[in-house]
C-alpha cells in the first residue's frame, strides 16, 4: 500500500516539475519576444537616422506660363550613350581639394518637321497634276537625359573636401549638349527630312495629284 502511495506522490512531483517547467519556459518567452522587437525597433530606427529617404513635398500651386499650339511632325528618334568626365581643382592639388567624376549619359534625341511653319505658296499644284511642296528645315525637338538610365559610373574627391556641389549639374548639362551634337553629327536632321517627305508623301498623293515633288527650304 505504501509502494502505491509512493509512487503516486513520485508521478504527482513529475507533473507538478511539468507544468511548473512549461510555466518558466513560456515566460521566458514572453518577457524576451519584447526585448527582441525593442532591438528590431532600434536597428530600423538606426537604418533611418543613417539612410533616411528623402520625403517631396510638392507645392499645391501650378502656374501654366504659356499655351501655344504645335504642329510638329516627329520623324525621328535616336537613343544615344555618352561618356561624360567632369573635373575641378584637377592641379597639383588634385588629390587634396580636388573632385572628378565620370558620368554615363542615356539620352533621347527626336527631331522632325514644324508643319506650322508652312506658309501660303509652298504648296503648289501644277496644271499636269504635280505638286510642289517647300518644307521647312528639318529640326531637333527633344535632346534630353533618360535619368533612369543615367548614372555617375565613379566619382573621386580630395582629402580634404566634399565636393563639388555643382559638378554633377555641370556633367548632365553638358551630356545633354553632347548627346545632341553627337545626334546632329551623325546625321539625324537628313534622316528627319527624309523621314517626313516620305510621310507626307503619302498624304498628298492620297489627294489624287500625280507627283509630289519636294522642295527644301534653307536652314
Amino acid at each position: 500500500m505504501s509502494r502505491n502511495l509512493t509512487t503516486i506522490f513520485v508521478v504527482g512531483l513529475l507533473l507538478i516539475a511539468a507544468v511548473t517547467g512549461y510555466g518558466i519556459v513560456q515566460a521566458v518567452r514572453s518577457a524576451t519576444r519584447p526585448a527582441a522587437e525593442l532591438n528590431g525597433s532600434l536597428a530600423t530606427q538606426a537604418s533611418n537616422l543613417f539612410h533616411p529617404t528623402p520625403t517631396i513635398y510638392p507645392d499645391s500651386v501650378t502656374v501654366v506660363r504659356a499655351v501655344r499650339p504645335l504642329a510638329r511632325l516627329e520623324t525621328v528618334q535616336y537613343s544615344v550613350e555618352k561618356v561624360i568626365t567632369a573635373e575641378v581643382g584637377q592641379g597639383i592639388f588634385g588629390a587634396l581639394f580636388g573632385d572628378k567624376l565620370i558620368f554615363v549619359a542615356h539620352g533621347q534625341v527626336i527631331a522632325g518637321v514644324d508643319l506650322s511653319k508652312i506658309k501660303d505658296g509652298d504648296v503648289k499644284v501644277t496644271p499636269d497634276g504635280t505638286a510642289l511642296v517647300t518644307l521647312p528645315p528639318s529640326e531637333v525637338f527633344v535632346a534630353t537625359l533618360d535619368n533612369q538610365k543615367s548614372y555617375i559610373y565613379n566619382r573621386e574627391t580630395g582629402l580634404f573636401t566634399r565636393g563639388d556641389v555643382n559638378l554633377e549639374t555641370q556633367a548632365r548639362q553638358a551630356a545633354e549638349d553632347e548627346i545632341e551634337k553627337a545626334a546632329r553629327e551623325d546625321g539625324i536632321l537628313d534622316q528627319a527630312q527624309t523621314n517626313a517627305e516620305a510621310y507626307l508623301r503619302s498624304l498628298v498623293l492620297a489627294l489624287r495629284v500625280k507627283e509630289v515633288v519636294f522642295v527644301r527650304a534653307t536652314p
